[in-house]
């Protein structure tokens, strides 16, 4: 995330195809129309993924109780809705669901019974080193127990979810362990930890400032960019642990320019173009000063976890690769999507692992913040390659060093992190230079000037 004006190679988005159009378009007048057999035969559409999170969001309300949770099939590109019966309904819900667009699948459990069950959970296994998710692909409760978790502590989860009844939720065991990742290093830096930052706001009265993880946020009351550095912004709000892991930071500073964008290290950046809610079955990119760039997909929603710190609520569960010192970092989509914020998780980026993340439009509602910077640091002039302060990267990605220039001349990242003195990601440049699901995301020595398309929907531009 870039807090300051750097001549860079910029990462364009490509925004989605004709199938992401308006939401209103999507859910047609005559949805509670009478059943034809034209509705009950009607094709899924294909659809982007956040198209797809828009018009789930519109069937939940639509379909109200027969509402039973939704999820992205990617290789299809379908959004698919569960539903259960409804008494009276005469399969109505399923021909409004398959009019909007979506595929229909009749299930068992309902989102009502779902949360019945996760609140049994609560009641009675809260337990430090256990999480659960709702996973709408099987309509169940996913529990995900630790390598802490043994004895007692184990027959107590494992005797809990038995007793919510077959067909209600499945236990995993975790080789990890799960913990916020934090630790001492580079990035952002405050009280002798090192977290990422997620991605620049505008705050409730105008000045910039930046979110990232809540356990961040009440470490320490101040965040520098650089290890030992002056500080660059103070902690306004912070939760953690409760009701979700976010914080809100304002520059000290407020003519500083923070950019809504992603640093994804190479000298690129993505640019966040709106906060938008997490879908099972999406992929997802998540940034973090440790490892840099990586992917995977949403693999369940509203996750509970127990840290050792406390229980959080109301997360996103994913498997994308996360290691201390990402905590904070952005979690976002090929089109420019803010997704969440990094909380924590079991595993590295050599194994795998669960990882959990604070949802980015929870956090906004929570601050009173809004995406971007259009009235912060409206004193200077943007773009035109001209430092705004020090000089200095801040960010989820790449640390610019103390007193080091980054950017005049050179990008900043162009071959290590100045201030951690190495290279993020396992050796390589962090960023749209390695290696990501298998495609390689753009080149970092590729100075080409047309715009190219990498296959991943993030384009990477020359200067």
């Amino acid at each position: 995330m870039s807090h300051k004006r750097v001549p860079k190679r910029k990462a364009a988005i490509a925004v989605g195809s004709v199938a992401a159009i308006g939401a209103a378009a999507l859910l047609l007048p005559n949805a509670m129309a009478s059943q034809t057999d034209a509705a009950e035969d009607a094709a899924p559409k294909t659809l982007q993924a956040t198209a797809a999170s828009d018009l789930a969001s519109q069937l939940e309300e639509l379909l109200g109780d027969a509402f039973a949770g939704s999820y992205y099939d990617a290789d299809k590109q379908q959004l698919i809705i569960n539903v259960v019966e409804v008494e009276g309904d005469n399969n109505n819900v399923i021909i409004q669901a398959k009019k909007a667009g979506a595929a229909v699948r009749e299930v068992e459990n309902s989102v009502a019974e779902l949360k019945a069950g996760a609140q049994t959970l609560k009641a009675e296994a809260t337990i430090p080193g256990t999480a659960w998710s709702v996973d709408p692909r099987t309509n169940k409760i996913q529990v995900t127990a630790d390598s802490t978790v043994t004895g007692a502590n184990w027959d107590t989860i494992e005797s809990t979810v038995q007793s919510l009844g077959t067909g209600m939720a499945t236990i995993k065991k975790s080789a990890g362990t799960f913990k916020p990742l934090v630790e001492g290093g580079d990035a952002i830096f405050g009280g002798g930890a090192r977290c990422s930052l997620g991605f620049n706001v505008a705050t409730a009265d105008g000045t910039p400032g930046f979110l990232t993880a809540g356990h961040c946020g009440v470490a320490a009351a101040e965040w520098s960019d650089a290890e030992g550095g002056a500080a660059i912004g103070t902690v306004e709000a912070a939760t953690f642990p409760g009701d979700g892991d976010f914080a809100l930071v304002k520059y000290d500073d407020p003519a500083t320019v923070a950019d809504s964008t992603v640093d994804v290290g190479g000298g690129q950046t993505v640019d966040i173009l709106q906060a938008a809610e997490a879908e099972v079955g999406q992929q997802v990119f998540r940034m973090g000063s440790t490892t840099g760039l990586n992917d995977g997909e949403v693999t369940g929603l509203d996750a509970t976890v127990n840290y050792p710190e406390g229980t959080v609520t109301g997360l996103i569960q994913t498997n994308v690769c996360a290691e201390p010192g990402d905590s904070g970092g952005s979690l976002f989509t090929q089109d420019g999507s803010a997704i969440g914020l990094t909380s924590g998780g079991s595993g590295d980026c050599t194994v795998g692992g669960e990882t959990f993340f604070q949802p980015v439009t929870t956090a906004l509602e929570a601050v009173g913040a809004t995406l971007g910077a259009a009235d912060a640091g409206a004193g200077e002039e943007a773009g035109a390659g001209e430092e705004a302060g020090a000089g200095e990267e801040a960010g989820a990605g790449e640390e610019a060093g103390a007193g080091e220039e980054a950017g005049v001349g050179e990008e900043a990242g162009a071959g290590e992190e100045a201030g951690a003195g190495e290279e993020a990601g396992a050796g390589e440049e962090a960023g749209l230079g390695e290696e990501v699901g298998g495609d390689e995301l753009g080149g970092v020595d590729d100075q080409a000037t047309e715009g190219v398309d990498d296959g991943t929907g993030l384009e990477t531009e020359g200067h």
